[in-house]
């Protein structure tokens, strides 16, 4: 299976190859531009809705390494470590959905508490009660533990399948900021770049980056998971990096958070985040 950084370097040269139109104007995507369409501009959905949920990996385990949103080994760390969960593409919006957070909680008063777990989104789970626009968690073994009275998380995980409720909840990583990693490939004339540790909604809906000395900010372009792409060169650094939320359209600019002399598989961490609210 390929990896998440030599999955984003075949797409950012298939964009290359096909010669794709100039990018949106960034006034476009923030005057309201049809490519987002009304998705983009709904208030997060904070009603509980009715779900199916599952786990995966060890019994009390924090799920497996990596995952289709690209985040690699932050999964197995704290702030994601035990809290990653796999969702069906209604919930993972061709990656767009990365970086949600949910809190989701099972009905059955007879062995789960009445709390909810909180999750990340960090895979998405494509086929079996994925499939068919159902709406399904496929959450690391420790969160769905979590969900039990206490003592009775194994009797829980017996059962395999549940029926569960779940809704938005802000995401909050404690105290850390939004960081950016630089993929694995990436050159002056395409740039690829993986968004981390978005308080708040925690989704991204667009992505634009400023060069050095420039006024000009130049729409990236989603290619999957966390992971957006710019084919343009040759591109100078230091970048500015500006982040539009996905569900009510929250703007953040990170300046100059890229350095001049930026490497691939770097790490770049901003100053600031988004209000971990939603």
């Amino acid at each position: 299976m390929a990896t998440a950084s030599s999955r984003s370097f075949s797409l950012c040269v298939l964009l290359l190859l096909l010669l794709l139109a100039p990018p949106i104007s960034a006034s476009f995507l923030f005057d309201g531009g049809k490519s987002k369409s009304a998705a983009a501009a709904a208030a997060v959905d904070m009603e509980w809705r009715p779900a199916t949920a599952t786990w995966y990996g060890d019994a009390e385990g924090d799920g497996s390494t990596g995952g289709a949103c690209g985040y690699g080994s932050l999964v197995d760390v704290v702030p994601m470590k035990a809290r990653v969960g796999s969702v069906s593409p209604v919930l993972f919006k061709d990656g767009e959905g990365c970086g949600a957070c949910y809190k989701v909680k099972c009905l059955d008063h007879g062995i789960c508490s009445r709390r909810a777990v909180t999750v990340i989104v960090t895979d998405e789970c494509p086929g079996g009660l994925c499939a068919f626009g159902r709406t399904h968690f496929d959450l690391s073994g420790a969160a769905f533990s979590r969900m039990a009275v206490a003592g009775a998380g194994g009797h829980l995980r017996d059962r395999g399948q549940l029926s569960v409720v779940y809704r938005r909840t802000a995401c909050k990583y404690g105290g850390k900021n939004i960081a950016f990693r630089v993929n694995e490939g990436s050159t002056n004339f395409w740039l690829s770049l993986l968004v981390e540790f978005e308080d708040g909604q925690g989704d991204i809906g667009s992505m634009q980056i400023k060069q050095a000395n420039s006024v000009e900010w130049l729409d990236m372009k989603h290619v999957w998971g966390a992971t957006w792409c710019l084919v343009r060169g040759p591109l100078v650094g230091p970048f500015s990096v500006r982040l539009t939320t996905l569900s009510a359209q929250k703007a953040l600019t990170a300046r100059d958070v890229i350095p001049r002399n930026w490497k691939p598989t770097a790490t770049y961490t901003s100053r600031l985040n988004f209000e971990a609210a939603l």
